[in-house]
């Protein structure tokens, strides 16, 4: 997961701050030294981090600092703060054309960053705020990319305009513009062609678009698994053709991070989303204090919320409200159990809600080892096996019935009768506990794990 190395380090760091009673100059200093070799090993910018700890200990070594109540945490506080502003300060929004004028948005990027990817998750994005866009394939050399962004414009049910291989791609934008006008597409978003390194054919390309089409936001498409690399090419493509933002795709990959802290400092460009999984769902805004806290492993309860929101956009509220009555008498059943699975998938999965915990940060490696996805999968295969009338009265799962459940989800009958047992125990835990399901309420509903 991405940071997980950085903020390992930087908790040993604050670990060793907050257990002084007092600071001396010495502490700070050593203490940063250790955050630098952190956000170097992270790959980030050598001057944005030369910078970032000079910002630090400027306003650490004062004595409002060395002489508070709680120094270490006032120091903490202080990286927190600079953090935030190294990566932005504000979310920054894709702005919209006003009234019923159609926004044209220009994703650009190299070959294998994720950007058609990335632009069907933000087609999906647009819809659900209301918007009708139209995505069109623009990449006329890459094998399988019209394709590709068809199906994924299926996934999300949003239009794909597409005239094949044989027009050029400044033909194929102008004749979108007429069909969105026609259809009433109000964002059109340009999946351009990549390459595997920045190059003239590629720039002139784009500069085509944009001299033939109204082009409101370039939006470029970067891997953040490749580093400095990735602020490299932001470089590039804003100074051959403007970018106004940037999207950094694979966030949950094993990368170091030092994209995300490094490109708005270095290039002046905000990041506006991040990619954090392969699921078309699985695009975050960026929140700059809310990165910042994750990254100091101090969670990012903010997030997990918007998370569950979305995840309970689809719930009936009278189910919603149903459910959660059963649940605090202890009477919930194997129905909800694959409901509430369900629900924790939308939100990325175990691993993903417990990451955005705060002080969970440096243990996740821990806690995943711990978490077997497998035994997850053959869990809900036993529930799956049974029948509706089983999962809504667990007491009909006699003996026999057990056999056949263990024989349809190919899992042994010790594995049924364990698991049915826990979740009895589960039923009678709650039921003494009526107010721990109430946890981590949302705007639009509320968290359950799933038991």
């Amino acid at each position: 997961m991405a940071f997980e190395s950085l903020t390992d380090k930087l908790q040993n760091v604050f670990k060793n701050l907050r257990s002084k009673g007092r600071l001396t100059e010495a502490d700070v200093k050593l203490a940063l030294k250790e955050v630098k070799m952190a956000l170097l090993e992270a790959d980030v910018n050598f001057k944005v981090v030369k910078q970032f700890v000079k910002s630090v200990e400027e306003r650490a070594i004062g004595q409002d600092v060395m002489n508070g109540l709680n120094p270490g945490q006032m120091v903490i506080k202080i990286v927190n703060e600079e953090m935030t502003a190294l990566m932005g300060s504000e979310t920054t929004e894709i702005h919209f054309q006003p009234g019923k004028a159609t926004t044209v948005l220009l994703m650009c990027g190299l070959q294998g960053a994720g950007k058609t990817t990335a632009t069907a998750k933000l087609a999906g994005k647009f819809k659900l705020k209301g918007k009708k866009p139209l995505l069109v394939a623009c990449d006329i050399y890459r094998p399988a990319a019209i394709e590709q962004l068809q199906i994924n414009g299926e996934k999300v049910q949003v239009d794909v305009f597409s005239m094949g291989t044989d027009h050029k791609p400044v033909d194929i934008a102008k004749a979108a513009m007429e069909h969105a006008a026609k259809n009433g597409h109000n964002v059109v978003i340009l999946d351009t062609a990549g390459r595997l390194h920045i190059d003239e054919d590629m720039m002139a390309e784009l500069q085509e678009i944009r001299e033939n089409i109204t082009v409101h936001q370039s939006i470029l498409v970067v891997d953040a698994m490749t580093g400095q690399d990735a602020v490299n090419v932001a470089k590039e493509f804003d100074s051959k053709i403007g970018v106004d933002g940037v999207i950094l795709s694979k966030m949950d990959g094993d990368t170091r991070g030092g994209a995300a802290l490094s490109i708005k400092a270095v290039t002046g460009k905000p990041i506006l989303y991040v990619g954090m999984g392969e699921k078309l769902s699985d695009m975050e805004q960026f929140y700059p204090d809310r990165m910042a806290s994750r990254i100091l492993g101090m969670g990012d309860v903010l997030s997990l919320i918007d998370k569950v929101a979305e995840a309970n956009l689809e719930i009936d509220a009278e189910k919603e409200k149903e459910m959660a009555a059963r649940m605090k008498k202890g009477k919930f059943d194997f129905e909800d159990y694959l409901e509430s699975m369900k629900q924790m998938r939308n939100m990325g999965g175990i691993s993903s809600i417990l990451g955005m915990l705060p002080g969970m940060g440096a243990k996740m490696g821990d806690i995943e080892s711990m978490i077997d996805e497998k035994q997850l999968a053959r869990m809900e295969a036993v529930v799956l096996s049974m029948t509706p009338e089983e999962r809504r009265n667990p007491k009909l799962l006699n003996p026999s019935r057990k056999h056949r459940i263990a024989k349809g989800a190919g899992v042994d009958i010790s594995v049924v009768n364990r698991f049915i047992k826990q979740f009895e125990q589960s039923q009678k835990m709650m039921k003494q506990l009526p107010g721990m399901m109430g946890g981590m309420g949302g705007r639009k509903g509320k968290f359950r794990l799933p038991f």
